[in-house]
């Protein structure tokens, strides 16, 4: 008799029950294509508009989410079961599972912050969460940098904003500090215009703000100099390291003494005491 029943059901709502399912499978994939198509538009759309890299990756993820939560729903409303029901259980496991992972949704209002504020932007390079690195993209939950060594690390947004940063690329120009040691026996006059020379030879330097060359320190073995000339961000690291190098050959060509730390040893000798019977 049950099985009667069970044919039945099966041949007066079986075929509706076809229908619905292939539809639901239909609305789902052609739903996730324009889902998909939808997004790349609004990314064109607002890349053209100019709008910040940054706003762009962040923005276009949580797009991608929404759109596909809105397809699945309309998939599974075609098979009949109420979404409005769906809706309040799936708020209701969604307030449960946020409990037990706060801390994504602090990563999530950390990325918020970090589009709202923009501390740092994509290409930047920046100092933060432990790390350093080149800005790639900004996502709802992390912050993906690239190392100098070309290593990729992935930070969560609320430990970049748990912690100080440093924006290496905020300001178009940068104070190049060096500091030279030379001997207490060389010339002043001499070697400031050795180190004038180095840097007014050097054009990638600005001209405003002006250098800055002048002693800094008296050391235990040394006569410190500090150099400080402004240049654009891009040149930083080549101005730095070809410039110590430039100071050192003229250094070699003008005699001048570029000091290590050392100690003297002083020996004495006692004389043997006479000992007598």
């Amino acid at each position: 008799m049950e099985f009667e029943k069970v044919m039945e059901f099966l041949q007066v709502q079986g075929t509706s029950f076809v229908i619905n399912l292939v539809a639901a499978i239909a609305i789902f994939v052609i739903g996730r294509w324009l889902a998909k198509l939808l997004h790349r538009l609004v990314i064109k759309a607002m890349k053209r508009a100019g709008t910040d890299p940054l706003v762009v990756t962040f923005a276009g993820n949580i797009l991608s989410a929404l759109l596909m939560f809105a397809v699945v729903l309309a998939a599974i409303g075609q098979l009949g079961i109420q979404t409005t029901s769906l809706i309040a259980v799936i708020g209701a496991a969604g307030l449960a599972v946020g409990l037990a992972l706060q801390g994504s949704l602090a990563n999530f209002a950390a990325g918020v912050m970090v589009v709202l504020f923009r501390p740092y932007r994509v290409g930047d390079y920046i100092e933060g969460g432990g790390v350093a690195g080149t800005v790639e993209e900004v996502q709802i939950f992390n912050t993906e940098l690239s190392t100098p060594d070309n290593r990729r690390v992935i930070v969560p947004n609320g430990q970049m904003l748990s912690d100080a940063i440093t924006n290496y690329s905020s300001h178009s120009t940068r104070r190049v500090d060096l500091v030279v040691g030379v001997g207490y026996g060389d010339d002043i006059d001499t070697v400031r215009r050795v180190l004038e020379g180095v840097v007014a030879d050097d054009a990638r330097v600005l001209a405003d703000p002006a250098p800055n060359i002048r002693i800094g320190s008296l050391g235990d073995s040394s006569v410190n100099w500090i150099v400080r000339p402004w240049v654009n961000a891009a040149d930083y690291w080549d101005v730095y390291w070809e410039m110590t190098e430039e100071i050192k050959r003229r250094f070699d060509r003008e005699g001048i003494n570029i000091p290590f730390p050392q100690r003297d040893v002083h020996v004495y000798h006692h004389g043997e005491k006479n000992e007598t019977d």
